[in-house]
């Protein structure tokens, strides 16, 4: 539990900004899949199974199989679940960060559009890339990435073959300007603008939430 505490703290505190591109939002929904899906009018939920494929601006979703529901106020919710020794898997570019994304993998995936939340349940993976480089990666049992608040949770868990001691992860590279002046105070002897190492701690958001 302390570990999770922690890690959370660190996230919360120490990882940028990473809105999800806001533009996806207003973009067509593209399913793809190999099977069949099903349709319930009624409950208002849609079902896609086999090598199932969401893409919505930036935003691409890929599972074995996810449901999809409309709530009564026009949000959405899903959940998304790997198969075939395959998690299932989020990628998504940063709003306003160019190029850099975020992408994520787990057993299962759950969105929340209501909350703006996203779940990463079960070995769950996430990592930022700027440039095609990973620059801060967070592993753990559960992930939780609350766009509203800018916050990543994380929790532990029982020991697995991935992670044999079941403890969660975070790794966070220098923000660009404090490496650039670590740079600067090492060029002219200063050690004064040292840039802070990387945090070694392991455990990081998707689907248009309203309805357009």
């Amino acid at each position: 539990m302390a570990a999770a505490v922690s890690a959370a703290l660190a996230a919360a505190v120490l990882a940028p900004k990473v809105h999800a591109e806001r533009a996806d939002r207003s973009k067509p929904m593209v399913v793809e899949a190999d099977r069949p899906g099903t349709v319930d009018l009624q409950r208002q939920v849609v079902v896609f199974n086999g090598n199932v494929v969401i893409s919505q601006g930036t935003m691409v979703l890929r599972a074995d199989r996810v449901e999809m529901r409309e709530m009564p106020d026009g949000f959405r919710a899903a959940s998304a679940i790997g198969g075939n020794g395959r998690p299932a898997s989020w990628r998504q570019r940063r709003d306003g960060a160019g190029e850099e994304v975020v992408e994520g993998v787990a057993e299962r995936i759950e969105f929340d559009g209501k909350a703006d939340t996203l779940r990463f349940v079960g070995n769950g993976s996430v990592r930022r890339l700027r440039a095609g480089t990973v620059a801060d990666e967070i592993t753990g049992a559960t992930i939780v990435w609350d766009n509203l608040a800018e916050v990543f949770r994380v929790e532990g868990g029982e020991p697995t073959a991935a992670n044999p001691t079941g403890r969660v992860r975070v790794v966070l590279s220098p923000r660009a300007e404090a490496a650039s002046g670590a740079a600067s105070g090492a060029a002219s002897g200063s050690t004064s603008g040292a840039a802070a190492e990387a945090v070694p701690l392991t455990p990081s958001r998707g689907l248009g939430g309203e309805r357009r």
